[in-house]
């Protein structure tokens, strides 16, 4: 008898913060129906999980000083560099994406640029240490996961031979993806020999932080420029093929591209945005010295994306590249969970006669993104899609080729984290050559995949596909 009048308030509460998240959740501006509607089925559904989760996930919250902080560096880099200078022409059928490229992060497309494909294997990182050794000016790294395994310790090798010749080294490293080697004795050891290293996205309080920005931000971006004339454009971490810390999936399959050209420079312009906006040292100039273009190269453009955009530019240029498609696509990717318009941008492409291909890992270090991912796959058999499932560890190549003479590789997954929440940076091409190199090694995963048949869809328990609808239903929220 006593547990109603002890009870109630505690009732009352939880009713009173329910339909505040509602209303929050129905007040919002620029929020996909898909999205709103997600979240209030959560929050009503799920007596206090739902809401706190809505109030810990829910909203991708910056504090204003870090949003002003970052417009200032904008701003600066801007005045520093006309990126405009060297845009070049590109033929209509490409140029929505590319326009879409532009209204993500302002770098035009621009011509002259060479591609060099990689070994799939550890020595892909050689290339970038043979470049350190020889740098003359200036070693800038930013990885998301720097690991010290056998290729993070090379890499720290090779900084510490650069600092050690005098050369500015700067080191920018995700807190969360790159833990093991902050709390290791190669980062102390970068320190002392001159590397200046710093960190990016640090997670202080939790408990304090939580009430002005989203925790789970992260900077997933791997870029590394030598002297302003190299880089690198690809899905690989500072990290072995065996991948200690998820070891069991070894080993990761990734891709990696050799860059020169103009289209450097925007690589570089990514790097001291995120440079600048933690450290309190301006670089601007670093960008008036333009890289030489390689006669008869590419057309390239950068596509840089972060939480902090108004839009989601990463998923709305593959769209656009989707629909500029006419004879065949195919996709590597390692975690597939599109916004809707994606989704229906790749079934419709196989809808009209595109042969569309879909690599994906068969055994996927993310239960629930790859529950999620096989929600979708009846709707992309139907529409004529080829899924392929990859059999020879955890493919983690980033990869779009459009019609065998257009294409984008870099750190983003075809997943609502990287377009909304991650810190990304893409390279969009249009060339047959480097294409080519592209679907050469996406050949390569067929040839290690096998296909998904509807048939197989069907054998699937009721329990199976219960699991994979009902997460593919949260989709909006992963």
């Amino acid at each position: 008898m006593d547990m109603v009048p002890t009870t109630w308030p505690l009732v009352a509460l939880h009713y009173t913060i329910t339909v505040l998240v509602i209303w929050r959740v129905l007040l919002r501006d620029n929020l996909l129906p898909s999205i709103r509607l997600a979240w209030v089925m959560v929050t009503a559904l799920l007596p206090v999980i739902g809401p706190t989760a809505y109030l810990l996930f829910g909203e991708v919250r910056m504090s204003r000083s870090d949003r002003r902080h970052a417009r200032d560096v904008e701003r600066r880099l801007r005045a520093a560099w006309n990126p405009d200078d060297a845009h070049a022409p590109i033929p209509p059928e490409v140029e929505p994406a590319f326009a879409m490229g532009r209204a993500t992060s302002d770098f035009p497309p621009v011509g002259g640029n060479r591609a060099t494909m990689l070994p799939e294997d550890d020595s892909a990182l050689d290339d970038m240490i043979a470049a350190i050794d020889a740098a003359r000016d200036h070693v800038h790294v930013l990885f998301y996961i720097w690991l010290p395994d056998i290729s993070g310790t090379k890499m720290a090798e090779a900084a510490i031979r650069a600092a050690g010749r005098g050369l500015p080294v700067r080191v920018l490293v995700d807190q969360l993806g790159s833990r093991r080697l902050i709390r290791s004795p190669l980062w102390g050891q970068m320190q002392a020999a001159g590397v200046t290293c710093r960190i990016a996205l640090p997670i202080g309080n939790p408990f304090v932080e939580t009430f002005y920005k989203r925790l789970d931000l992260r900077n997933h971006r791997k870029i590394v420029v030598v002297d302003n004339r190299v880089t690198w454009a690809g899905s690989r971490n500072c990290a072995d093929m065996a991948f200690a810390i998820k070891p069991r999936f070894a080993p990761w399959i990734d891709v990696l591209m050799r860059i020169e050209g103009p289209v450097v420079r925007q690589f570089q312009a990514v790097f001291l945005s995120d440079w600048m906006i933690h450290c309190d040292e301006d670089l601007g100039h670093l960008l008036s010295d333009a890289p030489a273009p390689v006669p008869g190269g590419f057309v390239g453009q950068v596509v840089a994306s972060g939480p902090d955009q108004s839009i989601s530019g990463m998923a709305e240029t593959l769209t656009a590249m989707l629909y500029s498609a006419h004879d065949r696509v195919t996709i590597t990717t390692p975690y597939f969970l599109p916004d809707t318009a994606l989704h229906e941008a790749v079934c419709a492409a196989g809808r009209r006669g595109v042969a569309v291909t879909l690599v994906l890992p068969e055994r996927n270090d993310s239960r629930i993104l790859g529950a999620a991912s096989e929600g979708l796959y009846l709707s992309l058999l139907k529409s004529g899609v080829s899924i392929q499932l990859f059999q020879g560890g955890l493919l983690h190549a980033k990869i779009m080729t459009v019609d065998g003479h257009f294409a984008m590789i870099g750190s983003a997954n075809l997943d609502r984290r990287s377009f909304d929440l991650n810190y990304e940076c893409n390279l969009m091409l249009f060339s047959r050559e480097a294409t080519m190199l592209l679907d050469t090694r996406q050949e390569s995963y067929l040839a290690r995949a096998r296909p998904v048949t509807r048939g197989e869809l069907q054998r699937w328990s009721a329990l199976r596909r219960i699991r994979n609808n009902a997460v593919a239903l949260a989709g909006p929220l992963l």
